[in-house]
């Protein structure tokens, strides 16, 4: 999720700002995305650092891991609005397709990365579980600044983990059950307890409670990007001890299993004969994961080595997805069949009145 969860409505103020340039307010509004996207990859990067040097201050808090996850998880329901959902019925195959392959490539290239790599059980299982997980809102932020369709990403992200606590238990107890013992039925439970609900919950709360909730929507990026940089510190402090000896083959892991997911992500769309827009928001949807439940269920399931693949996705897909946004914002869209550039295209031509 950004794992620093954006605001559904910052994004909106942004796609309109492009639109109308001469409206300060929504353009300062937009910069709240960006500003996120710049300083979680440091906070990550601070956490995971304080938790190898002081693993004695943070190891304690692990029980307090499916909490801190819930807590992202009400925020991200909190930003939720009916018109993502409407955006599914509205282009059901598009959205279908991001979900196929969100599913699809990311279990399966954890699955032969880990193979390939000779990983050991626990960092494979790991890794795998990273792959098995839902997408991150953080992909919805990418999709904006990369000009994509903000719209299809947030109904993709949000589908994908609305079915995560059936879909996520089954692909890892199919990809990772050779390397070690899954407690699926278990697993469901806790993808229930630490996302289903809290998102419910987030959701119900922004459509009872719409001027509390309109008055914390801004400070909902920053309360996450904490919460889900406490996690990774606490993940890193767990297998502390054994990171010298796993890290560069982790990193390893982790960078091609991202990079797999965008460019494949980006692929699937192009197969699929989506807009360049569409693309655009298909290759962070199946790139970008919910490292922080992954490290959960990893945490909780099996041990904190099998968690750090999670700890360390959390800081790379920010940082590459980022690179990747800017990199494709230069970029000129193109048009429906992937031929000539459109001229003028907005960040985003589907509106959130059209949304």
């Amino acid at each position: 999720m950004l794992e620093a969860t954006k605001s559904h409505d910052t994004l909106k103020a942004g796609a309109e700002a492009d639109a109308a340039p001469l409206n300060p307010a929504l353009a300062a509004e937009a910069k709240i995305a960006r500003i996120a996207v710049t300083v979680f990859p440091l906070l990550v990067v601070a956490a995971g650092i304080a938790g190898f040097l002081l693993p004695g201050a943070f190891k304690p808090m692990a029980p307090g891991v499916p909490y801190l996850l819930g807590v992202i998880m009400f925020c991200m329901g909190l930003t939720l609005t009916p018109p993502d959902f409407a955006s599914v019925v509205k282009r059901p195959w598009a959205v279908v397709l991001g979900i196929v392959a969100h599913y699809v490539i990311m279990p399966g290239a954890g699955w032969l990365i880990a193979v390939a790599l000779n990983l050991p059980p626990e960092l494979a299982v790991g890794l795998i579980l990273v792959g098995c997980a839902p997408s991150g809102t953080a992909s919805n932020v990418m999709a904006f600044l990369a000009k994509g369709d903000v719209a299809l990403s947030v109904a993709v992200a949000s589908v994908s983990t609305l079915i995560a606590p059936i879909v996520t238990p089954l692909l890892v107890l199919f990809l990772a059950g050779s390397f070690l013992q899954i407690d699926a039925g278990a697993m469901v439970l806790d993808i229930v307890k630490t996302v289903l609900l809290p998102v419910i919950a987030g959701l119900l709360a922004r459509l009872f409670l719409k001027k509390l909730v309109a008055k914390v929507l801004p400070a909902l990026p920053w309360a996450s990007a904490v919460v889900i940089s406490l996690i990774v510190a606490i993940v890193v402090a767990g297998s502390a001890s054994k990171i010298v000896a796993a890290g560069g083959i982790v990193f390893l892991a982790v960078v091609l299993h991202n990079g797999f997911g965008l460019g494949l992500g980006y692929l699937a769309g192009k197969l699929g004969r989506l807009d360049d827009k569409a693309r655009r928001a298909l290759a962070f949807e199946v790139g970008m994961q919910n490292s922080g439940l992954a490290a959960t269920l990893a945490t909780a399931h099996f041990s904190p080595l099998a968690a750090l693949p999670s700890a360390v996705f959390s800081l790379w897909h920010n940082i590459s997805g980022a690179i990747v946004a800017a990199w494709l914002a230069r970029r000129p869209l193109s048009d429906a069949t992937g031929g000539a550039p459109v001229r003028g295209a907005t960040a985003r031509d589907t509106s959130a009145r059209d949304a």
